[in-house]
């Protein structure tokens, strides 16, 4: 191997003996972005459309890509500032699905209680029954 070789390998740093780390991120995280930095990437963005190639530098210098930028010019454009600021991933909560599930599970309780009221009451009237013991019934007017 001549000296030219040699510097050639170690410039490109192969034989540094440093290898990449191969272990990969077992989930991958989604990046979110504040609507304050979105509006700063809007504005330098506009900056850059006077010169050409200023735009593509911008992305590849802030790791965006130009879907990014377009979407969210299209949410200025219609007046979505609120659009800016990162949603909330899966489906949208309904509240009234939500107090009807509610409702339900309620509804099932109190039929559980109700059943076990009617049995223990039934429970004593045959108890009674068999013990000879009259029950009163309350007059109209008490209790």
């Amino acid at each position: 191997m001549t000296q030219n070789q040699a510097d050639k390998i170690s410039k490109n740093g192969l034989n540094q003996g440093q290898r990449p780390d191969p272990e990969v991120v077992p989930k991958a995280q989604r990046r979110n972005y504040t609507a304050s930095y979105k509006q700063w990437v809007l504005e330098e963005a506009d900056k850059c459309r006077q010169q050409p190639g200023q735009i593509g530098a911008l992305l590849r210098r802030e790791g965006l890509y130009s879907s990014h930028l377009t979407t969210w010019q299209r949410q200025r454009e219609a007046g979505q500032m609120a659009g800016l600021k990162p949603q909330k991933r899966g489906r949208k909560a309904n509240e009234e699905a939500a107090e009807i599930n509610q409702l339900r599970h309620e509804n099932k309780r109190l039929i559980r209680q109700l059943e076990q009221a009617e049995l223990i009451i039934e429970a004593q009237k045959k108890l009674s029954e068999i013990l000879g013991i009259t029950l009163e019934r309350p007059k109209d007017g008490e209790k």
